[in-house]
């Protein structure tokens, strides 16, 4: 049976902990951070979990995750 390929483009957007849960990055943190609160900032920079749901998919297109 051939490798499954992995998808680089979810690969480059979503990590993986050392539990295996699924860790992405949120949205609205590069553009337009004058107006923003450094409260909202800091909150930005980290990474967020991954919905269950979601995560199931990501399972398909990440198989070696």
């Amino acid at each position: 049976m051939p490798k499954m390929k992995t998808r680089k483009s979810a690969a480059k957007r979503f990590k993986a902990t050392g539990s295996g849960k699924l860790m992405r990055q949120p949205g609205s943190s590069a553009h337009l951070r004058e107006c923003k609160k450094p409260k909202n900032k800091k909150k930005l920079s980290k990474r967020q979990p991954v919905h269950k749901t979601d995560a199931q998919k990501l399972k398909v297109m990440l198989p070696y995750v």
